[in-house]
């Protein structure tokens, strides 16, 4: 094993030296790597460089230290392990959100459990009721999927803190059984259109999610429909085409659109995974994005502010949402708290690919 110099902080008692007890922020400092590096490093997790694991455990090994939820576990047969159940692999979305609440989980000194679940799995509550069974999970945190048929009655039965972030969820019943972390994806959706409305356009396509897709993205498709009719604009179901999170369904549902011949100047896009691969479909046809057509996304993805044109699009709030998350479920596992149903606000990002009809650019 290779050895790395590591400066110890020390502290003098009866003559002798005596290293001071630390935590795992302690351990991550020392050892000049974040926080979650060192929680992957204690459960063991196979994506950490050979050299950072064995300068992680040179410092725990020199401190002596224990894992608060290791020690405790010795003593109790429930798990300090906090799991995250997401639905579906595709959505880069989800990315940050999870970095985010696995830096907070471990600054609680518990372990995060990762969870992905099939998109093709229609009932969300069974899947998440059998996480906590099998993993004797201290509490859950779900991200994604359709939670409209929860079971509360069970979900209380198993005493375990559930909050459910960027699902869709309607609170009928008690709403003291499980929190949530949203934002109102129809407001957010009606007023991005009304940003391209703003901006000259009155033929405006949509590409949303399958109609069998149960999700907080069917929201954004009454969030379309309420921005059109507010402004005097004919629905027309021609314009509306589906897809499904990746970019070669949004690729895809563009050329369908396209095919109509219908006179579009705008498009907007469920997620932004699918405006990018509708940009590229609309620019394959040699159709000008913004010039000619204007396509606005929706999530606020790194990889949409990169593609050229970078998409203008809805910004979610995501590493506060997936902090607040972990927040919320820790008040209620330290403190008996309250349960609590929170809705963030979003921002509508002016990129370069929005643009007045004619090519001019938009005002912001």
């Amino acid at each position: 094993m290779k050895t790395f110099p590591v400066t110890l902080p020390e502290t003098e008692e009866g003559g002798e030296t005596m290293k001071q007890n630390v935590n795992i922020k302690d351990i991550a400092r020392l050892s000049g790597v974040g926080i979650s590096t060192v929680s992957r490093v204690l459960n063991d997790h196979t994506d950490v460089k050979k050299e950072t694991r064995e300068k992680v455990l040179q410092v725990i090994k020199e401190y002596n230290y224990i894992p608060n939820n290791s020690a405790r576990n010795l003593k109790r047969s429930v798990s300090k392990n906090i799991g995250v159940l997401v639905k579906g692999i595709y959505n880069p979305f989800f990315s940050k959100v999870v970095r985010a609440i696995e830096e907070e989980i471990a600054r609680h000194d518990y372990s995060m459990i990762l969870h992905y679940n099939s998109k093709d799995a229609t009932n969300d509550s069974e899947v998440a009721i059998e996480l906590i069974k099998e993993k004797k999970l201290t509490g859950l945190i779900c991200l994604g999927g359709d939670f409209e048929d929860i079971d509360t009655k069970q979900i209380a039965a198993l005493e375990t803190p559930m909050v459910l972030c960027s699902t869709m969820v309607r609170y009928s019943g008690d709403e003291n059984v499980f929190s949530s972390v949203n934002i109102d994806d129809a407001i957010a959706a009606e007023l991005a259109v009304k940003e391209i409305i703003c901006c000259g356009h009155r033929r405006i396509g949509m590409i949303r999610l399958r109609e069998d897709d149960f999700s907080v993205c069917q929201y954004r498709m009454t969030g379309y429909k309420r921005a059109l009719d507010s402004c005097d604009i004919p629905y027309d179901p021609e314009l509306v085409e589906a897809g499904d999170y990746t970019f070669e369904t949004g690729y895809k549902a563009m050329q369908r659109l396209l095919d109509k011949q219908l006179d579009m100047t705008a498009v907007f896009v469920s997620t932004d995974l699918m405006a990018v691969g509708a940009a590229r479909a609309a620019m394959e046809r040699g159709i000008k994005v913004p010039e000619e057509l204007s396509i606005v996304g929706f999530d606020g993805i790194e990889f949409a502010e990169y593609f050229m044109p970078s998409i203008s699009t809805v910004m979610q709030p995501v590493e506060e949402m997936g902090i607040m998350s972990v927040e919320i479920l820790f008040d209620v596992l330290n403190n008996d708290g309250v349960h609590r149903q929170i809705l963030f606000d979003t921002k509508f990002l002016h990129r370069e690919s929005l643009r007045r009809v004619g090519g001019e650019a938009c005002p912001k």
